[in-house]
């Protein structure tokens, strides 16, 4: 003691300043007094076996090293000179202990998590123990020794240990007491209640490792089996600020909801604040009971109250609500949950009028259902499908204000990669849109809940909420027993039956009831007769019987009228059995007599936990061996399925505790413990499903590059957890160091995942640009769930030819099918039902696959099955073949496979109706009964539908040897039957373009109850020799109309099409398919009968080539001094002859400049009073015409009018161009054939537009003036075809100019990018993002013009441009001028009555549709002229009328929905080719080069391409398309038309007549002689005037 006392002297000095112990040189002196003591020699013993106390013989152990640690010695034995470096650095990091503890625990090894904790709690006492034990670790330290010379091992004899200290010693003396560094400590979060007692405060040893449990643990050892008794959690005392909050103080929303209540509980009171007074994201964990779905009721009355109506607080609540504004998504863990809370959430608010509704897979939504529900409850697995859609379910997302995720502990199971995808997408939308979208968290204790507060983006300091088990409101005291016995053997079965009753006979003795809960439903029924025969043994059966309730025997009687003999033979001694196998009534019963007391052991499976709110004092877990379908094989019963159990155990206000008991083998009791006891932190499981997540994501356009990729996966659990727990995820500690946020770490995960994807042509990966682009695989993988190991099963197997067989075979290798495994006790059974199915099974009952296929077809014939394992595979086979043969399907026509995809579609609709395709079609009405369908099935001969339709009731009933009366109701089941007939006309649209036009007429009686609102098919066009399909399309027959017209434009390119096919499948119905073959042989393709003209790169001619100084100088003024090039090479023929000219080239190549040019010259050389005539299609051309020639009238002095019926043939005064319509002029033409003057000049316009209106005018005008020197200049935009039209109008071939449409003065970019999805709100979501980098604002241009189908679509596609361009930009003015002001946008706006469009227009965007009141339209087209607003989102129908232009102009989709507004009849029409080449002139601007992008469906990206780009558009008459031509010819008889021969001189000008003989296909006309076939036609329009 004496030398301890002067030791802590000398220790002071040696810590004093210099000025109390004189200097450095005290302290030196002080300690080489010290470390020179020396003891006696002796032996030297290896350091594990030195003992305590006898280290070193230097007096310094006595104050450093009085003993060296046990997990020191252990540490140095076990671990390597790198890995106990790497520990070091983390017990000298600054973090909290349990922030290192997990690190710690995994540097020491899977086995010794005991060992780690040791480390942990005396981190300090080790780290310089280790620290000073390595000190020669230094190779240049160890030479000072004299040993290990040049060696990085450290020698660990006492010696070496002593001389290593004593140098430490003399540098710590050295060195200043304190630093400038401070060690920053762990934050003391607010909302954590936790009591230490509760989790650190006693170890119970287990073999192999070492677990924390609580203070009080018991642990017993019993001969067959090992148990600990874990005490109920010590509470945690009230903080000085907690109070409970009375249900009186709240506002009316919540006290209406929450009736029946009197005040809030300790967790709801403490979350209150923040779950009802703010919009925090939240996460609470709470043990099960402690109120977590209120907390979560909580939330959901803040959105309600949010969303009511402004200026109606004062008024009755339910009215206020605006309902249609915002959606609310629960995700629970299990259909059951889901059903529970959707009753529960239902009751709460039915008096608010909020619709709660079910969404998972057994609980499909309509989208009518959708749109009227305001809180949607779902499973993980479906809000993922969800919300992979854009649109329809996926809508949902898009008004998304709150999403709660109900045990999100579920990361840490293989679930749990669906979370971190949900939660991602979720975080990301809400980030993109600019959204508030707020999660809520709830989760059982977990011990890192701060990095599930992280991943959830949940404020530590104000969302995070920790309360551990002591807030259970009924104690808990839990049971851990570990059965011994080898696994599966019979003596393990044995010790859990004994144990099982040991521990019910024990409850049961203390007038307590318990729930056994077991893991099958046979079970149930084996585990409750198993306890009364061993109660009957022992002699206690009379405990159990609850005859001494007083409602016994009224009890006695109520089950006595059940079926279930099981069920009354157990009751009668206090035992009741539930499942869910037995009917709803029998489980009724069971609930309310247990509630009743009149059960003591109640014997149930899990679905009594997690669907009934039953509770008991005490539940048993009888074993955790549960079968799992999705894995084919035995797994350990989920924790959260224990938790959920543990739940039921205490009554609530009957009782003040309640018990728990878990009956497992002794090798998992350890997994138990510490997952229940909340000792090991959750994990992310996101890499095992990482790649198709991303899959997708990129399917959904959310990611589209690396970068994007990487800003993903930062969303992600999996990327909290990599920082925390590096090791784990296969990156080093020192990996964290250096790179913080794990970019690199991201880029290769991000990168191995798209590779993968890119091999199986899921995506295209452009690894230069490192740039992502979906495909049609990677779509439909991402739409059906498809994992990306399937894709690359089926490459072997799927072929375009292929048998039903080959199909099953095929979907047998799917990977989801894995999990399915062969057990013995299945194979006789198996082998049963092979004999019976149908097809050919490849691999027998050998493989896996072998059982797949079996189990299928089984389904499909309705076989029984035995065997409950088999059934549960059954079930699981059938409900994800149904998903995956449908992606087969798309698969099949994504590939245009027509065999294949025939099969496959036939196979969808047999493992849905389960039956088989050559099965009897009439058995898919249910309410034709067995009788009727025996009677058919056994016919020697088959009667399809179509034909029982043909038959009288009374000839039916005799066929099925049956009465009338059934005979009846199978006639109108046949006339129900879907039945169609198919046409088809052929229109060659140029020389190697096919029009294919179907007509499908609907023949069945029409049922809604059976057929719905609309019966989908699919219709094709294949090539019979090929097996491929050329075109296809899914349509929708609906009750009106019965004839739906649809059209396909085939490409004949390279193609020897002797014959196609139209097919037309069913996707409800079995054997509703027809087929219509179509010969090709007498088609005839029209020739190029004269090629384009080339643009000639020339010199420009001057303006001073007219030799016409009026015009000369008309146009310097304008500085315009010279010709373009297309004007140069058709100048001659245009001023210098009197040539007729048609010119035919794209828009803004200087067409109707050189024609006005042609009729100034001709007018001011004539020496006479000459007129010249302009004819336009529509009236806006003609105001456009009038403008242009109406600047050059005062200069030339030529008069410019507008003319009527009455005035255009009048003969003019002095020198005039009058402009008319093709109506007008047609009814001038039709009121006075024979006309006065006749014009000098006839110019006609735009002649691609050329309707029945516009021929028949110019063709009757011709013919009055064919003896007069008329000359006719046409122009028009590119053709593909210009001869005829030349031919026309009297052109000869060396005056038609036919340029093709790229030549132009104007570069303009055109790009035509397809898409296989319909038409719908998902389509324009989809298309959002590429269409947002085709505008290409800020690189390619200004301004954008954007084309939609309807005003519907305007919002739409406005909203997700500016979503994307939140995710792109920093900007936050969205798509304005960087020098305009919102406020100034909204101001100019404030007579616009649609808020959204002023809205849209403060971020840049403007609406322009018919619907807005011309103020409106001005004012947008103002902002748009001056740069203000960038972006002007347009309608189909204003493509004629929009008078602006922009640098970029991007078309949406080609295709928009019609509707007959008498009948209310939808149809989808495609849009015209002149409405997409009008679109595309809108991108061509005088000065600077254009940008044109068109969407359009896959099918018709070819078209389109070749008609825009390559060839120019097809023209052909409309005259025999409507009644024009005979109601002009039923009026003309017997005036200007005296007899046929007139008829066919007349006819004969018309542009008809010359198309009839070169395009006869189309014509439907076979005579290629022009009198024969307009005889013909004369002939028809005969026939209808006898009529």
């Amino acid at each position: 003691m004496t030398m301890m006392l002067n030791f802590a002297e000398h220790i002071d000095s040696l810590i004093s300043s210099s000025r109390e112990t004189g200097g450095g040189e005290v302290k030196t002196s002080l300690l080489d007094e010290w470390t020179s003591y020396r003891a006696g020699s002796r032996d030297v013993l290896p350091l594990e076996q030195a003992p305590i106390g006898d280290l070193w013989d230097s007096v310094t152990n006595v104050f450093k090293f009085p003993a060296v640690h046990p997990a020191t010695r252990t540490i140095l034995s076990k671990l390597s000179p790198d890995r106990i470096s790497t520990l070091c650095s983390l017990l000298a990091d600054s973090r909290a202990s349990d922030e290192i503890l997990r690190e710690v625990s995994e540097l020491c090894g899977p086995h010794d998590t005991g060992l780690g904790r040791e480390l942990v709690q005396s981190r300090d006492v080790i780290l310089q123990q280790l620290i000073h034990l390595r000190s020669r670790a230094n190779p240049a330290v160890s030479g000072t020794s004299g040993r290990s010379s040049g060696s990085a091992e450290v020698s660990y004899e006492p010696e070496d240990a002593r001389l290593r200290l004593e140098r430490t010693l003399k540098a710590n003396a050295s060195r200043p007491l304190f630093t400038k560094n401070a060690t920053p400590t762990p934050d003391a979060l607010p909302h954590v209640y936790a009591s230490a007692a509760n989790i650190s405060g006693g170890s119970v040893l287990l073999p192999g490792a070492k677990y924390s449990l609580p203070v009080g643990t018991a642990r017993h050892d019993f001969k067959d089996y090992l148990e600990y008794v874990v005490p109920p959690a010590t509470a945690v005392p009230r903080r000085p600020s907690e109070r409970q909050i009375a249900i009186s103080e709240l506002n009316d929303l919540a006290k209406g909801s929450l009736a029946g209540y009197a005040h809030l509980n300790r967790v709801q009171s403490i979350v209150y604040p923040t779950a009802y007074g703010s919009n925090e994201n939240i996460l609470v964990c709470a043990p099960t009971g402690a109120g977590k779905t209120d907390v979560a009721l909580l939330t959901i009355l803040r959105v309600l109250d949010q969303h009511r109506k402004s200026g109606t607080r004062e008024f009755p609540t339910p009215p206020t609500i605006d309902r249609d504004r915002f959606k609310i998504v629960y995700v629970a863990p299990m259909k059951a949950l889901a059903a529970e809370i959707t009753q529960k959430l239902s009751k709460r608010l039915r008096w608010l009028s909020i619709q709660v509704r079910e969404l998972t897979g057994d609980m499909q939504l309509t989208k009518a259902e959708i749109a009227g529900t305001q809180i949607i409850v779902t499973t993980p697995e479906k809000w993922d499908v969800v919300t992979r859609k854009p649109a329809g379910e996926g809508e949902l997302g898009s008004k998304l204000k709150l999403l709660i995720i109900d045990e999100v502990h579920l990361l840490n199971e293989d679930r749990g990669a669906v979370i971190e995808t949900i939660v991602a997408r979720t975080l990301r939308q809400a980030e993109a849109s600019q959204s508030v979208i707020r999660i809520v968290g709830l989760s059982a204790t977990l011990p890192n809940y701060v990095d599930v507060a992280d991943f959830l983006s949940v404020s530590r300091y104000t969302g995070l909420f920790y309360f551990d088990s002591s807030f259970r409101p009924i104690p808990l005291e839990q049971h851990f027993i570990g059965i011994r016995g080898k696994p599966g053997s019979i003596q393990a079965k044995r010790n859990l039956d004994r144990v099982t009753f040991e521990k019910v006979s024990e409850l049961v003795k203390q007038g307590h009831q318990v729930m056994v809960f077991v893991h099958a439903r046979k079970e149930t029924v084996n585990a409750a007769f198993a306890l009364k025969d061993a109660a009957m043994a022992e002699g206690s059966l009379l405990d159990y019987s609850c005859e001494d309730n007083p409602q016994w025997a009224l009890h006695r009687r109520t089950i006595g009228n059940s079926r279930n003999k099981e069920m009354k033979q157990l009751f009668d001694h206090g035992f009741g059995i539930h499942h869910a196998g037995m009917l709803r009534s029998d489980r009724s019963l069971t609930e309310a007599l247990f509630k009743a007391k009149a059960i003591k052991v109640l014997c149930c499976t899990a679905t009594l936990a997690w669907g009934v709110n039953l509770p008991a004092h005490a539940v048993i877990i009888k074993g955790t061996q549960i079968y799992d379908s999705t894995k084919g094989q035995f797994v350990d019963l989920s924790v959260l399925d224990v938790l959920q159990v543990f739940g039921r155990a205490g009554r609530p206000g009957l009782e003040a505790s309640g018990e728990g008991y878990i009956c497992t083998l002794e090798e998992k009791l350890p997994h138990y413990l510490e997952a229940v006891m909340s000792q090991t932190p959750i994990e992310s499981k996101f890499l095992s499903g990482m790649t198709d997540a991303l899959n997708a994501e990129i399917a959904l356009g959310t990611v589209s590059s690396i970068s994007d990729g990487v800003r993903w996966l930062g969303y992600t659990y999996l990327f909290v957890r990599m920082k925390k727990n590096p090791l784990q995820y296969g990156s080093s500690l020192g990996t964290v160091v250096n790179n913080p946020s794990l970019v690199e770490k991201r880029q290769q995960a991000i990168k191995s995942a798209a590779k993968q994807l890119a091999q199986l042509k899921m995506i295209d990966f452009d690894a230069d640009t490192e740039t992502f682009t979906t495909k049609d695989i990677g779509q439909i993988a991402a739409k059906y769930y498809i994992r990306h190991q399937s894709i690359e099963e089926w490459k072997a197997s799927f072929k375009p030819t292929m048998s039903e067989a080959d199909v099953l075979r095929t979907l047998s290798t799917s990977t989801e099918f894995n999990q399915i495994q062969i057990r013995e006790s299945e194979v006789k059974e198996l082998e049963q039902l092979m004999r019976r199915v149908p097809c050919e099974v490849s691999g027998g009952t050998d493989t896996n696959q072998g059982k797949v296929n079996i189990l299928l077809q089984a389904h499909i014939s309705r076989l029984p099955i035995q065997d409950f394992a088999l059934i549960s595979d059954s079930a699981y086979v059938a409900q994800n073949g149904g998903r995956i043969i449908r992606a087969l399907l798309e698969i099949a026509i994504s590939r245009k496979w027509a065999n294949t995809t025939t099969v496959l579609a036939a196979m969808s609709k047999a493992v849905e109706k389960r039956m088989w395709p050559f099965d009897q079609p009439m058995k898919q009405f249910p309410r034709l009964k067995a009788d009727i369908i025996y009677g058919l099935t056994s016919l020697p001969t088959e009667y399809p539908p179509q034909d029982l339709a043909c038959l009288t009731a009374s000839e039916l009933g005799q066929l099925i040897k049956l009465n009338e009366d059934k005979g009846s109701t199978l006639l109108k089941a046949a006339k129900q039957f879907p039945s169609t007939e198919l046409t088809a006309s052929l229109r060659p649209l140029g020389p190697e373009m096919l029009r294919i036009g179907v007509s499908v007429a609907r023949t069945f009686t029409w049922d809604v109850h059976i057929h719905g609102s609309a019966e989908p098919f699919w219709l094709w066009v294949e090539d019979s020799g090929e097996n491929a399909i050329l075109q296809i399309k899914r349509i929708m027959l609906r009750e009106q109309p019965e004839v739906l017209d649809v059209n396909f434009i085939v490409s004949v390119v390279g193609k020897r099409l002797s014959s196609v096919t139209i097919r037309l499948v069913s996707d409800q119905w079995l054997g509703a398919d027809n087929e219509c073959p179509v010969s090709l042989d007498n088609v005839v393709m029209p020739a190029i009968s004269h090629p384009h003209t080339w643009r000639q790169d020339v010199g420009f001619l001057p303006i001073s080539s007219l030799r016409l100084p009026a015009l000369e100088g008309l146009y310097s003024a304008a500085q315009y001094n010279s010709l373009n090039a297309i004007q140069t090479q058709t100048f001659w023929s245009a001023i210098n002859t009197p040539a007729n000219v048609l010119l035919a080239a794209s828009v803004c190549s200087g067409k109707s400049s050189l024609a006005y040019m042609a009729i100034w010259s001709t007018l001011l050389r004539s020496q006479t009073v000459a007129w010249a005539l302009v004819v336009t299609p529509n009236k806006a051309i003609a105001r456009s015409t009038l403008s242009g020639l109406s600047s050059g009238a005062g200069v030339c002095g030529i008069k410019v009018e507008c003319d009527n019926e009455k005035t255009v043939f009048s003969s003019p005064e002095r020198k005039v161009i009058r402009v008319v319509t093709a109506a007008v002029l047609l009814r001038t033409l039709r009121a006075r054939p024979v006309i006065g003057a006749h014009p000098d000049l006839v110019l006609c316009e735009n002649l691609e537009q050329l309707d029945d209106a516009y021929e028949l005018a110019v063709s009757l005008l011709r013919h009055a003036t064919h003896r007069s020197p008329t000359r006719y200049i046409g122009l028009s935009r590119s053709l593909n075809d210009p001869v005829d039209l030349a031919s026309w109008l009297g052109v000869e071939s060396r005056e038609l100019y036919s340029f093709l449409p790229r030549d132009r003065e104007q570069p303009l970019n055109c790009s035509v990018q397809t898409y296989t999805m319909p038409i719908s709100e998902a389509l324009f979501k989809a298309l959002a993002k590429p269409a947002y980098a085709a505008m290409g604002l800020g690189s390619l241009t200004e301004s954008v013009i954007v084309v939609v189908p309807s005003r519907l679509h305007c919002a739409t596609i406005a909203q997700e441009l500016i979503t994307q361009h939140n995710l792109n930009s920093m900007v936050e003015t969205g798509f304005l001028a960087k020098a305009a002001s919102a406020t100034d946008v909204e101001e100019r706006l404030m007579q616009t009555a649609d808020r959204k469009t002023v809205d849209f227009a403060s971020r840049g965007i403007g609406i322009f549709h018919r619907g807005m009141s011309d103020t409106s339209r001005e004012r947008i087209l103002e902002l748009f002229a001056e740069g203000i607003i960038r972006v002007l989102v347009v309608t189909r129908e204003a493509c004629w009328k929009l008078p602006a232009r922009a640098g970029t102009v991007v078309v949406v989709g080609t295709q928009y929905v019609c509707v007959d507004r008498p009948t209310s009849e939808r149809q989808l029409k495609d849009y015209t080719f002149l409405e997409v080449v009008e679109m595309q002139s809108w991108a061509v601007q005088r000065s600077l080069p254009g940008h044109f992008t068109l969407f359009c469906p896959a099918e018709d990206g070819e078209m389109f391409n070749k008609f825009l780009s390559d060839d120019g558009l097809p023209l052909e008459s409309q005259l025999l398309e409507t009644d024009l031509l005979r109601s002009w010819y039923r009026e003309s008889l017997g005036r200007s038309l005296r007899n046929k021969q007139d008829a066919i001189q007349a006819l004969s000008f018309t542009f008809m007549a010359r198309r009839l003989v070169s395009n006869p296909t189309y014509y439907d006309v076979e005579s290629r002689s022009l009198d024969e076939v307009l005889s013909r036609v004369i002939d028809t329009l005969e026939s209808y005037i006898t009529v």
